[in-house]
């Protein structure tokens, strides 16, 4: 029987990271109740790309088969240049990119991995719940107390604050706010033969230019493109409190190859998403609870690696507090939430200020352009060493808990 058959886990927000939560609590044997804000259960959004550092977390869970029966295998990543189209480099995703790693790299419709999350931490025994907002998180003695919007209090052993870029329970920790990053997203995913040599795409494309860069994948099994636009907003750095709108996108790509220019033809334009982070913080714990997901670490999307990262986060304190809580003692939790920290945030503070860095490399223009050009023609494509410390990932239980003991 696991160590965690007498546990009470609370979690705070339901989106992949809650769900993955719930999920990986669940599965130890933890009585776990998930709190969504939210009416029902969904995510906004359209395409992620999961690298094999999340394949082998989504595998250990056996949900690995069906996320890819909803998914792609892309062949490749490819990096083109925005302004004349022609390509830089390209990472091949076959055989030998999954077996040094021990996973594939997929694409997959938000909403479906979420679903599968959800279902999955179902079955596995979690109480989901909709509609709660949740108001506040206070340690007493040894347990943690959440309160939600209607006035009812909630005891457990732990709460997991997952509740997202904007989280209420960060103000126990830290006062920072959001960081914008001056870019706004515009995102599309539409049947593929609507999309002019949109059958064509099989790998994951990206197109990096001055000041802007547009991604391509297909999609649910390659009937669907998705398609992201990333721009420096004008708006924004005129001080505008509205900015990023569509006539912003309407001319964002004017100085890029006309196959790009085309192809922002099949966005939505009727909403479109700021892009925030926030600074990192060393941190994430308040007694008995403890930030995780985008709730501790929010990161821009360069690395493709939000959604990964909180599926980590998942499965680290899963693990962990199974083997704390078999040591025993009655600072078994707080041991494990000080080694979970002590574990995940290097880790992911290293990927959001990395996710910056990688940022401004896709935007440079002029004469830094041309030389980040050569250097992703002329780079080794059958080496990994400036992957492996992202994608070869694996959380060292052993040392962390050594340190935080």
């Amino acid at each position: 029987m696991s160590a965690l058959h007498d546990s009470r886990v609370l979690i705070a927000g339901g989106g992949i990271g809650g769900a993955a939560a719930a999920l990986a609590m669940a599965r130890k044997g933890a009585s776990v109740t998930l709190f969504e804000r939210a009416p029902e259960f969904g995510e906004v959004g359209a395409g992620l790309q999961i690298g094999p550092h999340g394949s082998r977390m989504l595998d250990s869970w056996g949900l690995l088969d069906p996320a890819l029966e909803r998914g792609v295998l892309p062949g490749n990543l490819v990096f083109r240049d925005a302004v004349t189209s022609e390509e830089l480099t390209r990472l091949d995703l076959g055989r030998d990119f999954q077996a040094r790693y021990g996973g594939p790299y997929f694409v997959i419709h938000r909403s479906d991995l979420h679903a599968l999350l959800i279902e999955a931490a179902r079955d596995a025994g979690a109480e989901l719940l909709t509609s709660q907002t949740v108001d506040d998180v206070i340690t007493e003695g040894n347990r943690a107390v959440l309160t939600t919007a209607d006035g009812k209090a909630h005891e457990a052993d732990v709460v997991l604050a997952m509740d997202g870029l904007k989280s209420r329970l960060r103000t126990k920790l830290s006062d920072d706010q959001p960081v914008s990053s001056g870019y706004v997203a515009y995102r599309g995913t539409f049947p593929i033969e609507d999309v002019p040599d949109g059958q064509g795409i099989t790998d994951v494309v990206g197109y990096i230019g001055p000041r802007c860069h547009f991604i391509q994948y297909p999609l649910r099994g390659g009937s669907m493109l998705n398609q992201v636009a990333v721009f420096e907003s004008t708006g924004f750095a005129d001080g505008k409190e509205e900015w990023g709108g569509p006539d912003e996108l309407a001319v964002a790509y004017d100085h890029c190859h006309p196959t790009v220019q085309s192809a922002t033809d099949h966005l939505w334009k009727d909403r479109w998403w700021p892009m925030f982070d926030r600074e990192p913080i060393e941190n994430w714990v308040d007694g008995r609870m403890i930030l995780l997901g985008d709730a501790a670490h929010p990161p821009l999307q360069y690395l493709a690696s939000g959604a990964v990262m909180a599926i980590e986060d998942a499965k680290c304190i899963a693990d962990y507090a199974d083997e704390e809580l078999a040591i025993g003692g009655a600072d078994a939790w707080d041991r494990t939430l000080a080694a979970v920290n002590a574990e995940r945030a290097p880790r992911c503070n290293r990927i959001l200020t990395t996710g910056r860095m990688w940022g401004e490399l896709w935007h440079l223009d002029g004469t830094a352009r041309v030389a980040r050009n050569e250097l992703f023609q002329t780079r080794d494509t059958s080496s990994y060493k400036y992957t492996d410390w992202l994608w070869a990932y694996s959380s060292d239980r052993a040392g962390a808990l050594a340190a935080a003991r």
